[in-house]
């Protein structure tokens, strides 16, 4: 860490993502050059559709239930879930109760020249 960077803190996740009424909520939390943290608020019944990342992505459940298609395999996940999904498997998603989620999409850092 060099001198000019600084802690990022959030006090409380369930403030910054509020469950909208019959939606989803999405919001950047943080952003740099390495990874993006976006946080989700879905309503009971929610959804978001098949979809893929072009980079790979950790899914942590903050509070309520999800259940998830992880390309082939299906899962549920509650609070203390830890996910990490490789770039462009196909995946979706759905809240089975009102549901705060944590999406870090993390890049991949340049490697040294003649590293393989």
């Amino acid at each position: 860490m060099t001198a000019t960077e600084t802690a990022i803190v959030i006090d409380d996740l369930h403030a910054e993502l509020d469950i909208p009424h019959d939606g989803t909520l999405s919001k950047v939390l943080y952003r740099d050059d390495w990874l993006r943290v976006v946080g989700f608020a879905f309503d009971t019944g929610q959804r978001l559709t098949e979809h893929t990342s072009a980079l790979p992505v950790v899914i942590q459940v903050v509070s309520g239930r999800l259940d998830l298609v992880l390309g082939d395999r299906k899962a549920q996940a509650g609070p203390g879930s830890w996910i990490r999904l490789p770039a462009r498997l196909p995946h979706s998603v759905h809240a089975i109760e009102p549901t705060r989620m944590l999406l870090t999409m993390l890049a991949t850092p340049p490697r040294p020249a003649g590293e393989v």
